[in-house]
């Protein structure tokens, strides 16, 4: 019970939400199971639902994906694209301070290849594929000088696709707006899911505590009922034995003497004790 307690206390010092859903009212068997069949229940139909809109996102984000790749297509087709088509030929052509330079090159052929990976290793979102296109072109224009062919060509290029990712942007913009607002909408559900079974927790915990109590009351009464009162040889054996105890000895145990009788002094300089005055348990 201490380990829930505690569990319980850390969760809603973190949460921003306090609550105090506490009852001292026992539940019956057949209420907590049904209880916790509702809320396995509503926590299964969350973690569905979670998912199930991840994968509409997944889906509606590779058709826009699929959208862009037209976009490729005009780009790729064009009479400047050819020399952006397949990976610089560096030790081919003798560029030896091209790694110097260009730290992370790229290609079209290689974006289609992550494009078409059905291993998980593809592009996730647009951007990405976004992103690598200008760095085709951002490359030439790094390495080759402002005058250089192949720098010229890489700027008119980078020019049109912007022209037509502009274009395209407010698909994009909407898709993540959508996504963002389904995933506030699950964080939320989860939260309140966990509100919930923290809040079931403190109630059930309230309930063993408040049944523990009601045993130790039990339990209390039927120590009293079974301690039998003691004889009078035993009560004159207990006086004899206290009058043999050392001074330290005895204070204690006219401490525990008072302990039940508050009018009782026991540090007073002369104690007067009726043994059979005393409480007999």
């Amino acid at each position: 019970i201490e380990q829930k307690v505690h569990e319980i206390e850390q969760f809603y010092f973190n949460s921003s939400k306090k609550q105090a859903n506490s009852s001292k009212g026992g539940l019956a068997s057949r209420d907590k199971d049904k209880d916790k069949e509702r809320h396995v229940a509503l926590t299964k139909k969350q973690q569905q639902d979670a998912t199930s809109k991840e994968t509409d996102a997944t889906k509606r984000m590779q058709e826009l994906i699929c959208h862009f790749g037209k976009i490729l297509h005009e780009i790729t087709k064009h009479p400047c694209a050819w020399p952006f088509m397949e990976p610089v030929d560096v030790k081919g052509l003798g560029l030896d301070d091209y790694y110097e330079i260009i730290e992370k090159p790229m290609d079209f052929s290689t974006i289609k290849k992550q494009m078409e990976a059905k291993d998980g290793s593809g592009y996730r979102h647009v951007r990405e594929i976004c992103a690598d296109v200008r760095l085709v072109f951002k490359n030439a224009m790094k390495y080759n000088g402002e005058k250089n062919e192949y720098h010229v060509m890489a700027k008119t290029l980078l020019a049109k696709f912007e022209e037509k990712w502009l274009q395209f942007l407010p698909k994009v913009a909407e898709e993540e707006k959508r996504r963002e607002e389904e995933e506030a909408h699950v964080q939320l559900s989860l939260q309140l899911a966990r509100e919930a079974t923290y809040a079931k927790m403190a109630r059930d915990v309230s309930n063993e505590l408040f049944e523990a109590d009601f045993h130790l009351d039990g339990l209390r009464e039927q120590l009293v009922q079974k301690c039998r009162k003691m004889s009078t040889e035993e009560k004159r054996l207990l006086g004899t034995a206290l009058t043999r105890l050392s001074t330290d000895d005895l204070s204690r145990a006219l401490e525990i003497v008072s302990q039940s009788n508050p009018g009782f002094l026991a540090n007073a300089e002369e104690v007067d004790l009726d043994i059979d005055a005393q409480d007999v348990v």
